[in-house]
């Protein structure tokens, strides 16, 4: 494909404007398939929130769904020019190490939960 965006029109278009490349390689279903599976990251973060055992547990859920998804919704205003650019990276597709770390661990962490609510 032949995008414009990523041949420097944008400013760090691989980090900090990286779903306006997305969305110009993929087009309307693919920027809507992004927006889904937070959704859908949300949703199960909420839920196994909501089913964790202990109060820990169920407030770790709660904060590292809230901060995924504020990362994601500060990302898609920047990107829309509903906000100037804060440089946060859209969650999951950045390259510093310190964030792509944090991209690992946090889906294991909701997985350990669900998965203790759902022994309990």
């Amino acid at each position: 494909m032949e995008s414009k965006q990523k041949l420097f029109y944008l400013p760090e278009a691989h980090t900090d404007f990286i779903y306006a490349v997305i969305s110009e390689e993929l087009g309307f279903i693919g920027a809507a398939i992004v927006i889904a599976l937070f959704v859908v990251y949300g949703w199960r973060g909420m839920r196994a929130a909501f089913a964790a055992p202990d109060g820990f547990g169920r407030l770790l859920a709660l904060g590292i769904t809230a901060m995924v998804l504020s990362q994601a919704l500060i990302n898609f205003a920047v990107v829309l020019g509903m906000v100037p650019t804060k440089g946060i990276p859209l969650h999951s597709s950045a390259t510093a190490d310190r964030v792509c770390s944090s991209c690992c661990w946090q889906p294991g962490v909701l997985l350990n939960i669900s998965q203790q609510a759902a022994e309990a």
